[in-house]
């Protein structure tokens, strides 16, 4: 079986700490025979990387700009703000391997969970638990954040996502009209209109530094909400599940039943047994958290983010499911400096 040569794509606004982190793992790589391309809004000089400056802001485009200048045959991407495991590229070409010599040739993309690094501190770490745990995760599951058993997947985010070239090219790369959810997109047209597959494997494994609670995550949040719900009208194959538009339910709930509760002792039952389920659901998720890490004050962190992260993503779906053209959001680009402010 001949030797599968990838090229890793990153975009970026310009170089970080955080993508010198990222370097510095790429180069640890058990796998040898891969290229690093890094997409900037001007030319720089990265160590141990091919630079292409981008005209346009926007990670969509660079993503496709990298991809056109790529020469391997397989596109692993990544984002600015994450760092694979040492085996990350070895284990998923194993994936693709396996898939070639088994004739299974609808299997063109691979993915992996996205691990909450260590040495975040504890408001990046409350973050990435709302991701990690069951009641925060919603309809993306818990698998994105967590490792899980392997299975097939139809959306899947762009921190992490291995997809052959040439399938690639063939659906048109990433949607630049989209931010963030081109990846969402993506992944619809490969599986739904192409009916190919892609692989999670819990050995392909990247770490991603989160948001900070409160307002940088709920601001990440309210851009996940819109795209979602735009998305749960145009896509609702992938977008249109129980997960997703189920804060915005709760949050019907929360208000309505509050309201009808003073007028009706029935519902007033009903509504204070709801909430106690709710709350009983918390205190389990927070439970975890703290048999994890041990520590109290990052429990109340992680139980009082997934309440405010189903409160305000709740209210903002419904604005996206019932706006006409979404475009891209205008937290994507500095309009004064035509940069890239990041996801």
């Amino acid at each position: 079986m001949k030797k599968i040569f990838v090229s890793v794509i990153i975009p970026v606004r310009t170089a970080t700490a955080y993508l010198k982190q990222t370097i510095a793992h790429l180069e640890k790589q058990s796998l040898k025979s891969f290229e690093l391309i890094v997409v900037t809004d001007r030319k720089e000089r990265i160590k141990k990387a091919k630079v292409i400056a981008s005209l346009k802001p926007g990670p969509a485009y660079k993503r496709n700009l990298g991809a056109e200048k790529a020469r391997g045959e397989i596109l692993a991407f990544l984002d600015d703000d994450s760092y694979p495991s040492r085996d990350w590229l070895q284990n998923a070409l194993r994936v693709f391997e396996d898939a070639e010599a088994a004739g299974k040739e609808e299997i063109v993309g691979v993915c992996g969970p996205c691990l909450t690094p260590p040495g975040d501190n504890l408001y990046q770490k409350a973050s990435g638990w709302v991701f990690a745990s069951w009641l925060g995760s919603g309809g993306a599951g818990t698998y994105r954040n967590k490792i899980s058993r392997r299975r097939m997947v139809d959306d899947y985010p762009s921190v992490n996502l291995l997809i052959k070239k040439k399938v690639f090219l063939e659906v048109g790369g990433f949607d630049v009209n989209h931010w963030p959810g081109e990846d969402t997109k993506l992944c619809f047209e490969i599986t739904k209109d192409r009916h190919h597959k892609i692989i999670y494997d819990p050995g392909v494994l990247v770490y991603h530094h989160r948001r900070l609670i409160m307002i940088p995550h709920l601001k990440q949040i309210s851009r996940y909400a819109l795209r979602r719900g735009f998305f749960a009208k145009k896509f609702p194959a992938t977008s249109f599940r129980f997960g997703y538009w189920a804060p915005t339910l709760f949050v019907c709930f929360l208000f309505l039943g509050g309201i009808f509760s003073w007028f009706s002792a029935g519902v007033r039952i009903f509504y204070l047994l709801g909430l106690g389920i709710y709350f009983f659901c918390l205190i389990l998720s927070g439970t975890e958290v703290f048999l994890k890490e041990r520590n109290f004050f990052l429990v109340f962190l992680v139980m009082a983010a997934i309440f405010l992260t189903h409160l305000w993503y709740g209210l903002l779906f419904p604005v996206g499911y019932f706006q006409k053209d979404l475009g891209v959001v205008p937290h994507q680009v500095d309009r004064k400096k035509g940069q890239y402010l990041g996801g």
